[in-house]
């Protein structure tokens, strides 16, 4: 069996991501979550005593602890989830996305390199052990905002906007040289927006379902026009194990789910579902550096990988509704 680290694994994709590889088997998981405002136990809480799985509280910043795990789980694979995630915290406190986006995706890094190393007396430090990889998983957002057609591919440029996507970019690009300078076999895998179980309330959907389902006030951010791919969870962790499998070292793959909504739609959407009137609509100032328009033109991994999204949004939305409608509780516990 593979021996795999998932860093962030208490997080909304993280999470999502070990319940579809403990379902399946084949790997041993050690789950590193610093449990910061993104992680939580109780979304990881259901994965508890399971066989092959292990959850350590710890930084991805702290290079002392990330060797100690590596020693003793034997670690052939990276899956890097951990980071600063939210926009808005990001313009209020950017040094924290700074630290642990791009610093502990080094220090996350420089071990494996260490640790995956054939001759660990090479300085070079070139040639690794049969099959280990370091899989980043980043974000549309690093490309900055697009006009009103037109799609991302892996070949646009980066040109990030936020002190969040900043530091996604930043941390993208310390993998890439890793590939380049020292043969580290990597994978990029930058997704649209994903939406699904196990989100925390600050994100669009799950902040205007569970705010619809108590009759509170929903703000929408300038026109409410702004544009995302909406892409399920579901979809994204089966692209990433897809990469794993089969993504050839050093290259970059886009997920998208092929969902173009505006932001004012979803919320529309979710008050029809939930019967609810639209007189909850509450337009706020809109947010600094708000980009108008993402999305992802996912030709390369459904060409070259065969992968390709399940869910149609419609099908996804109304389960991601019904979801938080049956664990209010669960929003509860993340909440507060």
């Amino acid at each position: 069996m593979k021996n795999i680290l998932v860093t962030g694994g208490a997080g909304f994709i993280g999470s999502n991501f070990i319940r579809r590889i403990i379902v399946q088997g084949g790997y041993n998981i050690t789950n590193l979550d610093l449990l910061t405002y993104a992680g939580n136990l109780a979304t990881i809480k259901d994965l508890e005593g399971k066989p092959n799985y292990k959850f350590i509280k710890g930084d991805i910043c702290d290079r002392v602890l990330l060797e100690q795990v590596f020693s003793e789980s034997n670690i052939d694979i990276v899956v890097n989830f951990a980071a600063e995630s939210h926009v808005d915290r990001s313009i209020i406190e950017p040094d924290i996305f700074l630290k642990t986006n791009i610093g502990g995706t080094q220090a996350l890094l420089d071990t494996a390199r260490k640790f995956w190393a054939v001759d660990k007396k090479d300085p070079k430090n070139t040639n690794y052990r049969q099959g280990v990889k370091f899989l980043q998983v980043s974000t549309d957002e690093v490309y900055g905002s697009l006009g009103e057609t037109g799609y991302f591919t892996e070949n646009t440029n980066l040109q990030p906007n936020s002190p969040y996507s900043a530091s996604k970019a930043g941390a993208d690009f310390i993998v890439r040289a890793y590939f380049e300078t020292f043969k580290l076999p990597v994978n990029i895998t930058r997704c649209s927006n994903n939406y699904g179980p196990y989100q925390l309330p600050e994100k669009l959907i799950p902040l205007i379902i569970s705010r619809a389902l108590s009759d509170k006030r929903l703000p929408v951010y300038g026109d409410g026009k702004q544009v995302r791919d909406w892409l399920h969870v579901a979809d994204h962790c089966s692209a990433i194990q897809t990469v794993l499998e089969n993504g050839k070292n050093g290259e970059v793959y886009n997920i998208g789910g092929n969902n173009e909504k505006q932001n004012i739609e979803i919320v529309t959407i979710i008050l029809k579902a939930l019967n609810k009137p639209e007189s909850l609509i509450e337009y706020v100032t809109d947010r600094l550096g708000h980009d108008r328009r993402y999305a992802i033109d996912n030709t390369k991994i459904t060409t070259q990988l065969g992968w390709k999204p399940q869910y149609t949004f419609d099908n996804g939305v109304a389960e991601t509704i019904a979801w938080y409608t049956n664990n209010q509780n669960w929003v509860d516990v993340v909440a507060s």
